[in-house]
């Protein structure tokens, strides 16, 4: 008996989607393997985009998932709200799949992040500038977006990328 895949061909569908749900995540779960014991972990963490619409997150050195991302910087997000009725499996998510880049403090990109980041979470004017807290970059190598049941996709990084929006 053969097996079908269960995604769908990309299609502007997916990508708005996609694209939507970058770009509207406050939070994410945060998947990365402890150092000491090689087990997966997960945390929640504030999300915002960069200036290409790549996610980014800051992050504090007192963190678990700080010390696993400088272990082993391969990573994935998961984003994606479930709403305030129904089956929450009914609702869209995003799982991402990247690398994290931590991003000098005394860097260009640096300062460039820090307004962005300032700009879209005002709050966190609260503890940008703490010596404990680094922007981090994720590269995505791909991802994988239920839009609800019976709707999956596969999508190549090229298919993240806001300039790819025909609408």
């Amino acid at each position: 008996m053969s097996q079908s895949s269960p995604f769908h061909p990309v299609d502007e569908t997916a990508r708005c989607l996609t694209r939507d749900l970058i770009e509207g995540a406050t939070y994410g779960a945060l998947a990365t393997l402890r150092p000491d014991l090689g087990v997966p972990s997960v945390s929640r963490i504030a999300l915002a985009t960069d200036d290409a619409g790549s996610p980014m997150t800051l992050i504090s050195t007192l963190a678990d998932h700080t010390a696993a991302l400088r272990a082993n910087p391969v990573c994935a997000l998961l984003i994606g709200e479930p709403g305030n009725t129904g089956d929450p499996l009914t609702h869209p998510r995003l799982t991402l799949h990247a690398t994290a880049t931590f991003v000098a403090r005394e860097s260009a990109e640096h300062a460039s992040l820090r307004s962005r980041y300032l700009t879209l979470r005002p709050k966190s004017k609260l503890y940008v500038d703490f010596t404990d807290f680094s922007f981090v970059l994720f590269a995505i190598s791909d991802a994988v977006l239920n839009g609800g049941f019976g709707k999956a996709w596969r999508l190549a990084p090229n298919d993240l990328r806001p300039d790819q929006r025909t609408t």
